[in-house]
C-alpha cells in the first residue's frame, strides 16, 4: 500500500502555526508523507498544491475565526477541480454549531485546541483504512 501524503495548511491571515507544525510531525512520525504548506495560504494555493502533490488529504489550521469562509471555499475548489477524492479535515477554534454545519457540507473531522495527535492518526488511519 502506497504511503499516504497529507498535505497540512495555515489559510488567511493567522500567523500561529505551532499547532499546524506538531501535527505534521506527528503525522510524519505516524508513517504518513506530510507536506507543509506554511503560513498565509490561499484557499486557491492549498487545492493547487493538494493537486500537484497529488495528497489523500488535506488538513487546515484555523485558529482565525475564518472556517466558515475557507472550509467552504476549499471545497468549492477542490469540486471545480475535480478533486473531490482529496479528505478535507481541519482543527483550530472551531463553536460546535459550526462544526456541525461544516459537517454537513462534507468536511471532515474537526479537532480543537489541544486535541492528541494520536487522535488525529486514529482518525485518518480509519479514515483510509490503514491497519497497524
Amino acid at each position: 500500500m502506497k504511503k499516504l501524503r497529507i498535505l497540512i495548511a495555515k489559510p488567511g491571515l493567522d500567523g500561529h502555526d505551532r499547532g499546524a507544525k506538531v501535527v505534521a510531525r506527528a503525522l510524519r512520525d505516524a508513517g504518513f508523507e506530510v507536506i507543509y504548506t506554511g503560513l498565509h495560504q490561499t484557499p486557491e494555493m492549498i487545492v493547487n498544491t493538494a493537486i500537484q502533490e497529488d495528497v489523500d488529504a488535506i488538513g487546515l489550521s484555523i485558529l482565525s475565526g475564518a472556517h466558515m469562509t475557507i472550509f467552504p471555499e476549499v471545497l468549492k475548489l477542490l469540486k471545480k477541480n475535480k478533486a473531490t477524492d482529496i479528505l478535507l479535515f481541519g482543527g483550530g477554534i472551531i463553536p460546535d454549531d459550526d462544526k456541525q454545519k461544516l459537517y454537513k457540507i462534507g468536511v471532515g473531522k474537526l479537532f480543537g485546541p489541544g486535541t492528541d495527535t494520536k487522535e488525529i492518526i486514529d482518525y485518518l488511519k480509519d479514515y483510509f483504512k490503514i491497519k497497524d
